[in-house]
C-alpha cells in the first residue's frame, strides 16, 4: 500500500507535506525550494519541463509556458474576462465550449495541465520517500464550487492518485497552525496568486468546526502583477511612444519583472525594473529602466484589495461573530506579505495578523494533518466543514427553491417534498441551481435528470421528494422519489462548465445589490402564480355550471376571467392582483352559491396538505409552457 501526502495546488506555486513521526513535514521538489511553481512548459524539441525548469525559459518560450492554469479550472470560454489578457500563452474553447490551452496544434485541458504538475510532484515525493505513493490529500480554495471541485479531483486521477479528501483550504491552515487541545475562534484571511477566501473557524477539544466561508475565486497576486504590467506598459509607452504588447517576447519579460517588483516591495520602499534591450526601434535598442515604489504599487492596487473588506464582513456576520470573538486571525498565501493587505487584516479584526506561519507551506501541512486523520494516525481530532454557496432546484415561475443553504456543515443530507402543476404529469424533470439570488436564472444551472413512472393524477396529488447530499469532499449528489410509486432516479452532479467570476465572487454582493430588483420580480412571479390558480379554478366552474347557473352570472365571471387571463401576459402587478381579486371573488360567488367544492376538491387538498414548494417540472405529454410542478 502506497503513502498519503497532502498537496496544495496552487495559482502560483505548490507545495507538499507529508505525516511522520508525529509531525507534518513539507517535502522538497526536487530543484531545491520548498515549493514548486505551477508552471508547465513544451519545448520547441518536444520535451515538457515543470517546476522552476520551466518557469526560467518562460522568456524565451512565452507562448508554450503555461502558469496560472488554477484560474482556467472547471470554466467555459464564454466566462473567461482579463485572463485571456494576462497570459502569454493562447486560451482557445474546445468542442465543449470550456476554456482549453493551445500549444502548436494541440489542445490542453486545465485538468491535463494540472496533472502534470501533480504528476511531477508525486514523483518527487517517491524520490524523497523511497516508496510508491498513491493517494492524496489535495486542497481547494474553500469557494471553488461543484465544477472546480470535481475537475480538481479529475486532475489527480490523470496524475495516478487516488483523492482521499478534496479539503479546504483555510480549514488546513487552521490544522496547521492550531493545537488539537487549544480553545479558539479563528480567521484564517488565504489571499493566494489567484484566489481569495476568509473563514471563520472554532477549535474546541479537538473538534475544527469551520462556522462560516466566503471569497472570490477570481481574485489574487496574479491580479495585481497585471495592474502593474498595465502600468510599466503605458509608461514606456508614454516615453518611448513603443507599445511593447505588440513585441512577441517583451510581455513576458515586462511580467517577471513586474512580478520580482511586487515581491521586493514587500520588504522595500523602492524598487528599480531594469529590461536592457527591451525592443528596438529605428535609432537602435531600446531599455526599460524605471523605479518604482511601493506607494504606487498600492495605489494601483488599492481597490482590489479593499475588495476583500465587505466579505470579511459578510463571514463575520455569517458566523454570528464580531472581531472581538475571534482569538487568532491566520494569514495564508504569498499575497498577504504585502505590507497594505497586512494593514488591512489588522483595521478589519482590530488585531494584529499572525506572522508565525509561512503562508506558503501553511496550507499542504494541513493536508498532511488531515491524511494523518483519515489514515487513523491521528484520533484526536475531527473535521466539520461546510458548503459554500446555496443549492435547490428551479420551481414554478423560475424562482429558486433551497435545499441546503450555504454555510450548512458538510457531510450533509436534506430532502424537501414538491408536487405537480399539470393533470396525469408522468415525467418530472429536476434543474439543480447553485447560487444565492430567489430567481433561477440568476443562479449558476449544475445540472437536469428526469423522475419517470409517476402514476396519472390530478395535479397536486402527487408527492415527489427530491433529496441533495454532499460529501464529505464538498461532492453533490442529487435524487429525485416518487413516494406513491417508490420510483427514484438519482445522479453525481457532473455540470460540463464552471462559474465565471462574477457569478462566484459576486453572487451574495449580487443578491444584496439587486435585492430590490428581484424583489419586483418575484412579486409579478406570485402575482402570476395566483392568477394561474384562479384561472385553472375558474374554468373547471364554468365548464361544469353552464347549464345550472343564472347566465347574468355565468358571463360575468366568464368576462372577468378573459380580462384576467390578458392581463397575467403583462407586467403591471398591480393590475393582476386586481383582477385576480376580482375574479376569485365571483368564483367564491358561485361556489357558495351551486355548492360546486365537491368539484374542486383539489384546493381542498392542497389547504390540508403538508408545505411543499412549486417546482418546474417537465411533462412530455403536456404543452411545455404547463409542464410546471406548483405548490401543494
Amino acid at each position: 500500500m502506497g503513502r498519503t501526502i497532502g498537496i496544495d495546488l496552487g495559482t502560483t506555486n505548490s507545495c507538499m507535506a507529508i505525516y511522520e513521526g508525529g509531525n507534518a513535514m513539507v517535502i522538497q521538489t526536487g530543484e531545491g525550494p520548498r515549493i514548486m511553481p505551477s508552471v508547465v512548459a513544451f519545448t520547441p524539441g518536444g520535451a515538457r519541463l515543470v517546476g522552476i525548469v520551466a518557469k526560467r525559459q518562460a522568456i524565451t518560450n512565452p507562448k508554450e509556458t503555461i502558469s496560472s492554469i488554477k484560474r482556467l479550472m472547471g470554466r467555459t470560454y464564454a466566462e473567461l474576462s482579463t485572463e485571456t489578457f494576462n497570459v502569454s500563452y493562447d486560451i482557445v474553447p474546445n468542442e465543449k465550449g470550456d476554456a482549453v490551452v493551445r500549444v502548436r496544434s494541440h489542445e490542453y485541458t486545465p485538468q491535463e495541465i494540472s496533472a502534470m504538475i501533480l504528476q511531477h510532484m508525486k514523483q518527487r515525493a517517491e524520490e524523497f520517500l523511497g516508496e510508491p505513493v498513491t493517494d492524496v490529500v489535495v486542497t481547494v480554495p474553500a469557494y471553488f464550487n461543484e465544477v472546480q471541485r470535481k475537475a480538481t479531483k479529475a486532475a489527480c486521477t490523470i496524475a495516478g492518485l487516488n483523492v482521499k479528501r478534496v479539503l479546504n483550504e483555510p480549514t488546513a491552515a487552521a490544522l496547521a497552525f492550531t493545537e488539537a487541545v487549544e480553545r479558539k475562534k479563528i480567521a484564517v484571511y488565504d489571499f493566494g496568486g489567484g484566489t481569495f477566501d476568509i473563514s471563520i473557524l472554532q477549535v474546541v477539544n479537538g473538534i475544527f468546526e469551520v462556522k462560516a466561508t466566503t471569497g472570490n475565486t477570481q481574485l489574487g497576486g496574479d491580479d495585481f502583477d497585471a495592474r502593474l504590467v498595465s502600468w510599466i506598459v503605458n509608461e514606456f509607452k508614454r516615453e518611448k511612444g513603443i507599445d511593447l504588447m505588440e513585441d512577441p517576447v517583451a510581455p513576458q519579460r515586462v511580467r517577471e519583472a513586474a512580478e520580482r517588483a511586487k515581491c521586493e516591495l514587500s520588504s522595500a520602499l523602492e524598487t528599480t525594473i531594469n529590461l536592457p534591450f527591451i525592443t528596438s526601434s529605428d535609432e537602435g535598442p531600446v531599455h526599460l529602466e524605471m523605479s518604482i515604489t511601493r506607494g504606487l504599487l498600492e495605489s494601483l492596487i488599492a481597490d482590489l484589495i479593499e475588495s476583500t473588506r465587505p466579505l470579511c464582513a459578510q463571514v463575520l456576520t455569517d458566523a454570528g461573530m464580531t472581531c472581538q470573538d475571534l482569538d487568532s486571525v491566520v494569514l495564508v498565501g504569498g499575497s498577504t506579505r504585502i505590507p497594505a493587505i497586512r494593514a488591512l487584516v489588522e483595521e478589519i479584526f482590530r488585531q494584529e495578523p499572525v506572522h508565525s506561519v509561512n503562508p506558503d507551506e501553511v496550507v499542504a501541512i494541513g493536508a498532511a494533518i488531515t491524511a494523518s486523520i483519515l489514515s487513523g494516525q491521528r484520533k484526536d481530532i475531527v473535521l466539520l466543514d461546510v458548503t459554500s454557496l446555496t443549492l435547490g432546484v428551479e420551481t414554478l415561475g423560475g424562482v429558486m427553491a433551497p435545499i441546503i443553504s450555504r454555510n450548512s456543515p458538510i457531510p450533509i443530507k436534506r430532502s424537501r417534498m414538491f408536487t405537480t402543476a399539470v393533470d396525469n404529469q408522468a415525467v418530472v424533470g429536476i434543474h439543480v441551481l447553485q447560487g444565492e439570488r430567489e430567481l433561477a436564472d440568476k443562479n449558476r444551472s449544475l445540472a437536469r435528470f428526469e423522475l419517470m413512472g409517476i402514476n396519472p393524477a390530478p395535479r397536486g396529488v402527487p408527492r415527489v421528494e427530491v433529496s441533495f447530499s454532499i460529501d464529505a469532499n464538498g461532492i453533490l449528489l442529487a435524487g429525485a422519489k416518487d413516494a406513491v410509486t417508490g420510483r427514484q432516479q438519482e445522479m453525481t452532479v457532473n455540470p460540463s462548465g464552471g462559474l465565471s467570476a462574477e457569478e462566484i465572487g459576486n453572487l451574495k454582493r449580487e443578491a444584496e445589490h439587486n435585492a430590490e430588483a428581484d424583489r419586483e420580480r418575484m412579486g409579478l412571479i406570485e402575482a402570476r402564480n395566483t392568477a394561474d390558480q384562479i384561472i385553472y379554478e375558474a374554468d373547471r366552474i364554468l365548464a361544469a355550471s353552464r347549464d345550472v347557473v343564472d347566465s347574468g352570472s355565468w358571463r360575468e365571471l366568464q368576462e372577468s376571467l378573459s380580462n384576467l387571463r390578458k392581463l397575467r401576459e403583462g407586467n403591471d402587478r398591480s393590475e393582476i392582483v386586481r383582477a385576480t381579486g376580482r375574479t376569485a371573488s365571483l368564483l367564491g360567488a358561485l361556489r357558495s352559491a351551486y355548492d360546486l367544492m365537491r368539484s374542486v376538491d383539489r384546493v381542498e387538498i392542497e389547504e390540508e396538505a403538508p408545505d411543499v414548494a412549486p417546482m418546474i417540472i417537465g411533462d412530455r405529454t403536456a404543452e411545455p409552457d404547463e409542464s410546471y410542478f406548483t405548490t401543494d
